[in-house]
C-alpha cells in the first residue's frame, strides 16, 4: 500500500506548475484576498509561486535606485508586486522569452524563467534584460501537502497560466481576465460555502 501511494504521488509532482490559483472570496484577509499566483514550483515537498495580482506602493525605479542601478530609462510607473508573504526582502522577476543565463534562475516552463539575482535587475535597468518581465518582492510558499489541503476546502481555483495576463494585462484586471477564461465572474461568487 505504501509504495503504490508514493507512486501515485511521484506521478502528480508538479501538477499545478505554471497554472494560476485564483483566491475564492472565502481568503478574504492579507495578501491573498482577491489573489491571483502564477505557480512555479509543485511537487511531493510543497509548491511556491508569485502573487502578480497585488501592487506594493513601489515601483521598479524606487528598486533601482534603493540598489544604486542606474536605469536608462524612466521605470517610476512599473510597479514592484507584493509577490507572497515569504522572504519579502528578497526580490523575484518573472520574465518570459529571453535566452540569457542569470546567476540564479528556476526555469518553469519553455518560455518562464524565475530570477531571482541582481544581474538581471542591471540588465533590465540598462535595457537589455527581457522585455517581458514582472518584478515581485516575496514569494508565495506551501509546504508538503499545505497547498492540496488549501484546494480541498475550495480556498482557490485553478487553472492553466496564461503569459499574456502575467505580461500584458492591467494588474487590476488580471484576475477577472484569469477567472473569465474559465467562464467565471469572481463578484457572482459567494464567500460561503454551499453543502447540499
Amino acid at each position: 500500500m505504501g509504495q503504490r501511494l508514493h507512486a501515485i504521488t511521484s506521478r502528480s509532482s508538479d501538477s499545478l506548475r505554471d497554472h494560476f490559483l485564483l483566491a475564492m472570496p472565502t481568503l478574504t484577509e492579507g495578501i491573498f484576498c482577491h489573489s491571483i499566483t502564477y505557480i512555479c514550483e509543485h511537487g511531493e515537498s510543497g509548491a511556491m509561486g508569485i502573487v502578480i495580482n497585488q501592487p506594493l506602493e513601489l515601483s521598479v525605479e524606487e528598486i533601482f535606485d534603493h540598489l544604486h542601478i542606474d536605469s536608462l530609462r524612466d521605470f517610476s510607473a512599473e510597479p514592484v508586486m507584493a509577490g507572497g508573504p515569504v522572504q519579502i526582502d528578497h526580490g523575484f522577476v518573472l520574465h518570459r522569452g529571453c535566452d540569457t543565463p542569470w546567476e540564479a534562475s528556476l526555469t518553469v516552463t519553455d518560455e518562464i524563467t524565475l530570477t531571482t539575482s541582481r544581474d538581471i535587475l542591471r540588465a533590465i535597468a540598462h535595457g537589455n534584460g527581457p522585455r517581458e518581465h514582472l518584478i515581485a518582492l516575496g514569494y508565495a510558499g506551501w509546504s508538503a501537502g499545505q497547498l492540496e489541503q488549501e484546494l480541498a476546502a475550495n480556498a482557490w481555483l485553478t487553472l492553466p497560466a496564461d503569459t499574456d495576463i502575467i505580461f500584458h494585462t492591467p494588474v487590476e484586471q488580471r484576475l477577472a481576465a484569469a477567472a473569465a477564461q474559465i467562464g467565471v465572474d469572481m463578484n457572482l461568487i459567494s464567500a460561503q460555502a454551499g453543502h447540499a
